[in-house]
C-alpha cells in the first residue's frame, strides 16, 4: 500500500507544472496587458491634479456603470433605455446613508449594490414577459420617472427634493500623505478593479454561459435546461447593482447629488458608451466610458451655439468608422497583423 502512495506521488507532482503549463498563452498576455494598465491607472494618481483626477474618477464612475448596462444588453440581449434610474439610486444610497445614517462612504458602496440588485430584481421579475422594443419602453419609463420620484415631497426629507444631499468628500486613511482628489481616485480605481473581476469571472461561469445562451437564442437556451425566467431576471438585478456601484462612487467624488444630474440623457449616454464601447465586451466599458465623458466637452469647445450637433457627427463617424466598437476595431487590427505576422 505504501509502495502504491509512494509510487503514485511523482505523477501527481508531475501533473502539476504540466497544467500551470498548459494555461493558455493568451490568457497569460491578456493579464499582463491587464496589470500594466492598472499600473499606469495608479500612475495617474501623481501626474493628474485637481480637475483632472476629478475626470479620471468620473471615468471610472461612468466605466462601472456600461459594465453593467453591457452585462444586461451585450450578454443577455435585454434593452434598457432607463440605467440612469439606478445609477440614481445608487447615488442616493449613498447620498443618504452618508448624510442621514453617517455611514463610512466606503460601506455605502456595497450598500448601493444591494439596493440596486434587489430594486433591479423586483423590476426586471414582471418585465420578463416584455420582449425587444417593449422591454425598452418600460425601462425608458423608469428613466422618465425616476427625477420626479426623487423630487417627490414625502421623501423630501430623505432626498433633499431640488435641493439635493450635499456630500463631505473622503480624505485618506491612515495618514497617508494624498490629497481628497487622490485618496477619491484611488478608492474608485480599487473599487473599479473589484467591479471587473467579478464581471469577468461572471461571465466565464456557468451563470455567464447561461446568459449568452438565451441571448442566442431562449428556446434553444430553454430547451437545454436553462431557466430563462430566473437568469433574466437576475442578470437585471446584477446588470442594476453594477451601475449603482457607479452611481454610488460618482456621488462621493462630486459631493452633491441632485435629481437633475440624472434625466434620461443620463440613461441614452449610458447605451451610446457601450455601443462605442463595444457591445458584448468587457473591457470595451473603459472607452466607452471616455467617451462620454470627454466628447461632449469637446463639442462644446468646437461650437458653443451647436455643441448637440457636433456630438451627433462624431458619434455618427464612431458608427462608420467602427461599427463593432472601439474593442471591435483593435480586434480587426489584432488579427489582422496576426495574419500578416
Amino acid at each position: 500500500m505504501n509502495t502504491q502512495v509512494s509510487s503514485a506521488l511523482p505523477v501527481a507532482s508531475a501533473a502539476v507544472p504540466h497544467a500551470a503549463a498548459a494555461r493558455p498563452p493568451a490568457s497569460r498576455t491578456t493579464l499582463a496587458w491587464v496589470s500594466l494598465l492598472v499600473l499606469l491607472a495608479i500612475a495617474l494618481t501623481f501626474f493628474l491634479k485637481g480637475y483632472q483626477l476629478f475626470q479620471a474618477t468620473m471615468v471610472l464612475s461612468y466605466a462601472i456603470a456600461l459594465l453593467g448596462l453591457n452585462i444586461l444588453t451585450g450578454y443577455n440581449g435585454q434593452i434598457s433605455l432607463g440605467h440612469g434610474a439606478f445609477y440614481a439610486i445608487g447615488a442616493y444610497t449613498t447620498g443618504i446613508l452618508m448624510e442621514h445614517a453617517s455611514m463610512p462612504y466606503w460601506l455605502t458602496v456595497p450598500s448601493a449594490a444591494v439596493v440596486c440588485l434587489c430594486v433591479g430584481y423586483l423590476f426586471g421579475r414582471p418585465a420578463l414577459k416584455l420582449e425587444g422594443l417593449y422591454l425598452a419602453l418600460a425601462t425608458f419609463a423608469l428613466g422618465v420617472a425616476m427625477p420626479q420620484l426623487l423630487k417627490y415631497k414625502h421623501l423630501e426629507q430623505w432626498t433633499g427634493g431640488v435641493q439635493g444631499i450635499v456630500l463631505m468628500k473622503p480624505g485618506a486613511p491612515f495618514g497617508l500623505p494624498l490629497t481628497e482628489d487622490q485618496w477619491v481616485y484611488l478608492f474608485s480605481l480599487l473599487v473599479t478593479v473589484i467591479m471587473f473581476v467579478i464581471a469577468h469571472n461572471l461571465l466565464q461561469s456557468g451563470s455567464g454561459r447561461a446568459m449568452r445562451a438565451i441571448r442566442d437564442h431562449a428556446m434553444a437556451a430553454e430547451a437545454m435546461g436553462v431557466d430563462n425566467s430566473h437568469y433574466k431576471a437576475m442578470t437585471f438585478g446584477v446588470s442594476a447593482a453594477f451601475t449603482g456601484v457607479g452611481g454610488a462612487l460618482s456621488a462621493i467624488a462630486v459631493q452633491f447629488v441632485a435629481p437633475d444630474s440624472f434625466t434620461l440623457f443620463l440613461s441614452i449616454s449610458l447605451l451610446v458608451g457601450i455601443v462605442v464601447g463595444g457591445v458584448g465586451t468587457l473591457y470595451g466599458a473603459i472607452f466607452g466610458a471616455i467617451f462620454i465623458m470627454f466628447v461632449p466637452t469637446f463639442a462644446e469647445k468646437v461650437s458653443k451655439a451647436a455643441p448637440w450637433a457636433v456630438y451627433g457627427v462624431v458619434l455618427i463617424i464612431f458608427m462608420f468608422v467602427m461599427p463593432g466598437g472601439v474593442v471591435g476595431l483593435l480586434r480587426k487590427i489584432q488579427a489582422r497583423f496576426g495574419r500578416a505576422g
